[in-house]
């Protein structure tokens, strides 16, 4: 098989999210995303970090007075913020 001519590597030559990719990435990293991952579907969760890093940062940045600028900064309820932090301190006291 005779080596692809690296002249015709350009985004606009690329299939469907390929192309998105190299626009966004460059197509070093794109040809590294078609190695690693071709034929298989990959679903990219809405958050960005793991709860758990969500969690430590909630406890280590509350102040006893900004449940809701936690709540915006991070893409949660305040509920759910303060049901954190009511973990945390339930857990501290046992």
């Amino acid at each position: 098989m005779r080596a692809l001519d690296k002249k015709k590597f350009v985004s606009g030559n690329l299939n469907g999210v390929y192309n998105e990719l190299a626009n966004l990435l460059g197509m070093d990293d794109v040809l590294k995303i078609h190695a690693a991952f071709r034929g298989q579907q990959i679903t990219f969760p809405v958050e960005l970090f793991s709860r758990e890093f969500i969690r430590r940062q909630i406890i280590e940045e509350y102040n006893g007075h900004n449940v809701k600028t936690l709540a915006t900064k991070y893409g949660y309820s305040e509920k759910w913020i303060r049901k954190i932090l009511k973990e945390h301190i339930d857990s501290e006291e046992s």
